[in-house]
């Protein structure tokens, strides 16, 4: 397979709106812009980015095009996230999966394949353990470990006045900043193209919000909140995780272990650290094409 190349982000964009509810059991209506390619007869996939740097258009932007060939391909912005609405909502994981099911209603999809990366992977993965799916990517995924060594010092960030909101400016103030921030979160200097797109992902200080306000929710005084580690043996789905070696913030020892304790397929990429697909394109792009086609 030749090197992935996309100049720009494939697939039409749409706008769809969800009842997601406002996180306090409230109801809500929220726009949402997705993307989608591929022919509309085609085995769907869905595909789920992280939380806050990440949208649609930055972790799928080669993945996307390469499953078209095969596959009618979805990439929503989550809600607080891209090209989606950001309102003042309780961001949560549950609030998360709750938008994912409205989104697959929406679209009429009963058990799409779901791939899900860092955040996403969490999202992917509550959903699998409660409704059917076709097959299962989980990418450095969260929701695979009980705590994580930054995890008091984050909470303790979220606590302290103006402290993330200064943070979060500080984060997306210039593309070098942008750089210096992804050098801490890849296995070496960050692509320049993952530069350029996050840069122009974090911007807005209502993605910040979002952030805040899911961090808020899982980072606990004794742990994270969703760790869905006890429940792997509940998981029907095929399943393939992938992760970096040498990813600082979720480590791949979770992804080894739930390979093991699942008999799922696992690939360690050992030059990558927490952005796997942007990080290895081609060397992903092949690994989630073989295992979709089921070869």
């Amino acid at each position: 397979m030749s090197e992935p190349t996309s100049e720009t982000p494939a697939g039409e964009v749409r706008h769809t709106t969800l009842e997601t509810g406002d996180g306090r059991n409230n109801p809500r209506e929220t726009g949402v812009r997705y993307r989608v390619a591929g022919a509309e007869d085609a085995p769907p996939v869905v595909l789920l980015h992280g939380i806050g740097l990440d949208a649609a258009d930055v972790s799928f932007r080669y993945l996307l095009p390469a499953l078209a060939d095969e596959h009618r391909v979805y990439a929503p912005d989550l809600p607080g996230h891209g090209g989606s609405e950001k309102p003042r909502v309780s961001y949560t994981t549950a609030f998360f999966r709750r938008a994912l099911r409205a989104f697959l209603a929406d679209r009429g999809l009963d058990d799409p394949a779901l791939v899900g990366v860092s955040m996403g992977g969490a999202v992917a993965l509550g959903h699998a353990l409660a409704h059917d799916v076709g097959r299962l990517v989980l990418v450095n995924s969260y929701g695979l470990g009980a705590d994580a060594p930054w995890r008091p010092v984050a909470a303790t960030m979220l606590r302290t006045p103006f402290a993330h909101r200064g943070w979060w400016a500080t984060v997306g103030s210039s593309r070098t900043a942008v750089r210096e921030h992804l050098r801490t979160m890849t296995g070496g200097a960050p692509p320049e193209d993952l530069v350029a797109d996050v840069y122009e992902t974090v911007g807005s200080a209502a993605v910040g919000r979002t952030v805040a306000s899911w961090q808020r929710d899982e980072f606990r005084g004794d742990g994270l909140r969703t760790d869905y580690s006890d429940r792997l043996g509940q998981l029907d789905a095929e399943t393939l995780f992938v992760h970096g070696k040498r990813d600082p913030l979720l480590p791949s020892s979770w992804s080894v272990e739930a390979a093991e304790r699942t008999g799922a397929s696992l690939e360690v990429f050992g030059d990558c650290g927490h952005w796997t697909p942007r990080e290895a394109p081609e060397r992903f792009v092949g690994s989630v094409r073989r295992f979709l086609a089921g070869t």
